[in-house]
C-alpha cells in the first residue's frame, strides 16, 4: 500500500480528521513525493494534536498503536512507516527543523511538533523561567501573614460547644492543623477553651513549630516568588488564600498609585464565579477597609484580558504590546491550552506576578497540553532546603527541604486539606478514592453508606430513575418562573441541579438525555415545547464566544416569557442580569444534560453523574473526578461498577515536552 492510499483509507474509515490528512499531503507536496514517509509522521503529528498531545516521541512509538489502531491494522501501517529508523528519516527531511528557522515541523530531542506548537511551548518554558526566582521581602512580612491566617477562635468556641466531649481532642487537632499532636497538650486547650480563657491564651497553647497551614504556606510562596501555582481539589480554600495573598501584596505595597491587579478565567462562567467567590472571600477579610477597598473583585475572561479580535486569532496584547499589570490570577488554569498560555504569558510586563489557580487532577484543556499538569509535575517532592528555611521563616512552620527539586516547583503549592468535604463526606472520600486510581478503595467508600453519595448500578429502569430524578430536581426553577419570580432566582434555582454526562451522543449522552427529560417535563406540564426551538424555562448554554454580547463558551440562561415576546436572561461576569433576543445568541445547545467538560469551573448543590456501560476513550480517572467533585451536597452516580473500575484505572496522559523542560531550567 502506498502512502497516500493509506491516509486516504484512513481518512474514508474516519481513523483520522480531515485537516491530519490535508496537512499531510502538504508536507508530500512540499517535498514533491506523495509517498514520502514523512508525509505518514505528519499526520500522525496532527493526529495526536487532536487528542491533546501536543508532540509524539519517536523513540517511544508504539508499532501496534498507531493512529489509535487494532494492532493487525497498526502493524500494517508501521510496515510503510517504519517506527524503527524514524528518528533518523525526520531528523533529514528539508520540512522538519530545530526552530532556528521556520520549519512546518520542528524535531526536539526525540519529540517532533508542528511548529507553531513547539514555539508555544518554547514561550511557556521562557516566560516561566525568568520569574521562579526568590523576592527579598520587608521584615514585617511575616507579621502580616501570621494576622491574615491567625485561627478564628471565635468561630472555634461556637463550634466547640457542639462537639461531642470524645471527638474534642481531634477536633481541635484538625482546626488548628496540628502536625505533630505530641507538641499540643489538648486536654489543657479544652480546659482552656471550656473555662473562657481569652484568645491570646487559647493560641498560645498551639505553637506555630506544631503546625502545618497550607494556605498561609501558598500565600508565603505567591508573596516571594513572580511564578505562583497554587492547586487543590474543591473546598481546599484556593479563593480564600489568595484573596489573603492579595491583601498581603496590597499592604506591603509601596507603589504610589497602587497594584494593579487583574483576576481572569478561562470562560465566562468561570469569571462570573471567580467574581462572586472572591467577593465573598475580600468582604471577609480581617483587614482595614482601606485594604479592601484596593483589591479587585471583578474578573473577566482570558480573551477579554487580551483584547480579543472578532474573527482573528491576534489578540491586541501581545509580546510587541504588552498588558499594564502588576499581579495576574488565573483562575481555573488546568483549563487553559498551551496556545493560549503562551499568549498570555508572552503579554505580561516583566515585573507582573503570575498566580495560577487550579487543581491538577482535573481535566486538562479540551484543545491540546496539560499546562498545569505539567507545572505541577514532580511538585509532591517538596522544596528545595534553601526555600523550604525560606518558607520556614515567613510562616512559622516547620518545612523539610529536599536536594534536587527544580526551581519551578519552589513556585507551587499543593493544598491538601478540604474545608467543604470532611470526614463523613462520601463526595470527599470517593474523589480520595478516584485519585489513588484504586477500584477496592472506590468499592469500600461506595459500600461504607454514605448518606451524600449513591451508585444506581446502570440498567433500563435505572436510566429511567435518572430522568426522574432530574425531572423532581428541574421542578424547582420551572415552579418558580410560573410563579413570576425574579429572574436572577430563577436562575440560581436552576444551577442547584445538574445531570453530567460524558459523552454528546447517544442515549447515554447530551442529546439523548436532554431530549428524555425535555419530554418527561413537557409530560408534567412543566414545559411546553412546540415547533419553535425556544420555549418558556427552556435552559440554553452558549458554546461560541460572543465578545459583543458579553455572551462566552460555557454561559447559560433561561428562556422567558416577557410583555415583547420571548427573551433568554443571562447572569453577566459583572453580576447583572440581562435579557436577549433567542435570535442574538452565538451557537448554542439545550442544557438540562451537560457534558463533564463543560461542567468545569461550575458547582452544584446536587448533581446527577450519568457515565456510559461500555467502553468509551473519553472516560479516565480525570473525568470521573471532575465530575463527582462538582457536586457541593449531593452526587448520584448512575453507571456500572465495572465502567467506573475501568474509568479509574485509566489515567490520562498528555505528551508534551513543557514538564522535562521546566525541570531541566
Amino acid at each position: 500500500m502506498a502512502m497516500s492510499e493509506m491516509l486516504q483509507t484512513l481518512y474514508k474509515r474516519g481513523v483520522i480528521r480531515a485537516i491530519d490528512r490535508q496537512f499531510a499531503l502538504f508536507i508530500a507536496d512540499q517535498l514533491n513525493d506523495t509517498n514520502t514517509k514523512i508525509a505518514g509522521w505528519a499526520a500522525l503529528v496532527s493526529f495526536e494534536l487532536g487528542k491533546g498531545n501536543v508532540c509524539i516521541d519517536l523513540a517511544a512509538i508504539d508499532p501496534t498503536r498507531l493512529f489509535d489502531l487494532p494492532a493487525a491494522d497498526s502493524a500494517r501501517v508501521a510496515a510503510l512507516l517504519e517506527p524503527e529508523h524514524a528518528l533518523t528519516l525526520v531528523e533529514q527531511s528539508p520540512v522538519v527543523g530545530k526552530g532556528d528557522i521556520p520549519t512546518p515541523l520542528v524535531m526536539d530531542g526525540s519529540r517532533l511538533y508542528l511548529h507553531r506548537y513547539w514555539l508555544a511551548e518554547q514561550r511557556v518554558v521562557a516566560e516561566i523561567s525568568k520569574r521562579v526566582k526568590t523576592i527579598e521581602l520587608p521584615g514585617e512580612t511575616r507579621q502580616l501573614l501570621d494576622n491574615l491566617f491567625v485561627p478564628d477562635i471565635g468561630y472555634l468556641k461556637e463550634q466547640f460547644a457542639l462537639w461531642p466531649d470524645a471527638e474534642q481532642p481531634q477536633k481541635l487537632v484538625d482546626f488548628f492543623d496540628v502536625v505533630e499532636s505530641n507538641r499540643v497538650d489538648t486536654q489543657a486547650l479544652i480546659t482552656l477553651i471550656s473555662s473562657g480563657a481569652s484568645h491570646e491564651a487559647i493560641l498560645s497553647a498551639v505553637p506555630e513549630s506544631a503546625r502545618l497551614n497550607w494556605q498561609k504556606v501558598a500565600a508565603a510562596v505567591a508573596l516571594s516568588y513572580r511564578f505562583t501555582v497554587i492547586s487543590g481539589g474543591p473546598g481546599t480554600g484556593k479563593t480564600t488564600t489568595v484573596a489573603k495573598l492579595l491583601a498581603a501584596l496590597v499592604s506591603s505595597s509601596d507603589k504610589a498609585s497602587g497594584l494593579d491587579i487583574k483576576l481572569v478565567a478561562p470562560t465566562g462562567k468561570a469569571a462570573n464565579r471567580l467574581t462572586e467567590s472572591i467577593g465573598n472571600a475580600v468582604a471577609a477579610l480581617p483587614v482595614d477597609a482601606s485594604i479592601r477597598e484596593r483589591i479587585p473583585v471583578q474578573a473577566s475572561t482570558i480573551h477579554r484580558l487580551l483584547g480579543a479580535i472578532p474573527n482573528r486569532v491576534e489578540f491586541r496584547h501581545h509580546e510587541g504590546n504588552r498588558l499594564h499589570l502588576d499581579v495576574l490570577v488565573v483562575d481555573e488554569a488546568s483549563m487553559v491550552d498551551l496556545p493560549l498560555m503562551a499568549r498570555l504569558l508572552s503579554a505580561l510586563p516583566d515585573h507582573a506576578r503570575v498566580i495560577l489557580l487550579g487543581d491538577r487532577d482535573q481535566l486538562a484543556s479540551v484543545e491540546a497540553g496539560a499546562v498545569l499538569g505539567d507545572i505541577c509535575d514532580g511538585a509532591d517532592a517538596g522544596y528545595s532546603p534553601s526555600r523550604a528555611n525560606q518558607l520556614s521563616a515567613l510562616t512559622g512552620f516547620e518545612l523539610q527541604g529536599h536536594e534536587n527539586v527544580p526551581a519551578v516547583s519552589d513556585g507551587v503549592c499543593l493544598l491538601k486539606k478540604s474545608y467543604r468535604f470532611h470526614a463523613r463526606s462520601g463526595v470527599g472520600q470517593l474523589a480520595n478514592a478516584i485519585n489513588a486510581g484504586d477500584p477496592k478503595q472506590l468499592e469500600k467508600v461506595l459500600m461504607q453508606g454514605f448518606a451524600d453519595i449513591a451508585l444506581h448500578d446502570l440498567d433500563g429502569d435505572v436510566y429511567g430513575h435518572a430522568i426522574t430524578q432530574a425531572v423532581e430536581g428541574y421542578s424547582a426553577y420551572l415552579r418558580a418562573l410560573l410563579a413570576g419570580e425574579d429572574h436572577r432566582q430563577i436562575l440560581r434555582l436552576f444551577s442547584d441541579v445538574r445531570l453530567l454526562c460524558a459523552l454528546a451522543d447517544g442515549p447515554f449522552g447530551v442529546k439523548g438525555l436532554n431530549s428524555a427529560i425535555e419530554k418527561a417535563l413537557s409530560a408534567k406540564r412543566l414545559i411546553a415545547p412546540g415547533e419553535e426551538a425556544f420555549y418558556s424555562g427552556r435552559p440554553v448554554m452558549v458554546i461560541q464566544n460572543d465578545h459583543g454580547l458579553g455572551l462566552y463558551n460555557g454561559d447559560i440562561g433561561i428562556v422567558v416569557k416577557q410583555e415583547d415576546g420571548l427573551r433568554v436572561v443571562f447572569e453577566m461576569s459583572d453580576g447583572t442580569v440581562r435579557a436577549f433576543l433567542p435570535s442574538r445568541l452565538p451557537e448554542h445547545q439545550t442544557a438540562y444534560a451537560m457534558t463533564i467538560h463543560k461542567s468545569q469551573g461550575s458547582e452544584f448543590n446536587h448533581t446527577l453523574l450519568v457515565l456510559p456501560p461500555t467502553p468509551t476513550p473519553v472516560m479516565t480517572r480525570e473525568l470521573v473526578y471532575t465530575g463527582v467533585t462538582r457536586a457541593k451536597s449531593r452526587l448520584d452516580v448512575y453507571a456500572t461498577r465495572a465502567s467506573l473500575a475501568r474509568a479509574v484505572r485509566r489515567k490520562t496522559q498528555r505528551f508534551s515536552g513543557l514538564a522535562d523542560a521546566l525541570r531541566a531550567r
